[in-house]
């Protein structure tokens, strides 16, 4: 195993899941702070982060994020962590209470956006209040960023 280089260590990460976007109308959105062990933010500083199937969920009314897979740390030991594992969400009260009342709503659930680092060099992650997409919308999003393209086309 080789050292990792400075260049594999990032100060500032910006990780999107680009298939919420596609698949959720977004209603919401919060800014929340994630619990993690040591190992899970130098993964996270090297960008090894898949968020496609993850979603959050309340479990004693905490907010946790599931199937946020953050993988080993290639230089962890006996002390790395599992890579699928639940994290809880660091939210205020307030907020906690009103994603819990919205939940009760048919047909809407909360999805993470985007895992980052911010300026002060803490794990967060962007989390969204969403109502899931019917196929006739999926499909008119996708014309609508092809109509763009052929646009931002023509104007360059």
């Amino acid at each position: 195993m080789s050292t990792p280089k400075k260049s594999d260590i990032q100060k500032f990460v910006s990780i999107q899941n680009r298939k919420a976007a596609h698949e959720f109308h977004f209603i919401d959105k919060y800014s929340a702070g994630v619990v993690l062990k040591g190992t899970e933010i130098k993964s996270i500083r090297q960008g090894k982060v898949n968020m496609q199937d993850a979603f959050c969920l309340f479990l004693n009314n905490e907010l946790f994020v599931r199937n946020l897979h953050i993988s080993e740390y290639e230089r962890g030991n006996i002390h790395n962590h599992n890579p699928k594992i639940d994290r809880k969400l660091l939210l205020t009260k307030r907020e906690l209470n009103k994603l819990n009342k919205a939940l009760d709503e048919s047909g809407m659930t909360i999805v993470p956006t985007r895992v980052f680092i911010s300026e002060k060099g803490w794990a967060k992650v962007d989390i969204a209040l969403a109502r899931g997409k019917r196929l006739y919308d999926k499909r008119e999003t996708l014309k609508e960023k092809d109509a763009q393209r052929e646009l931002d086309r023509y104007h360059n």
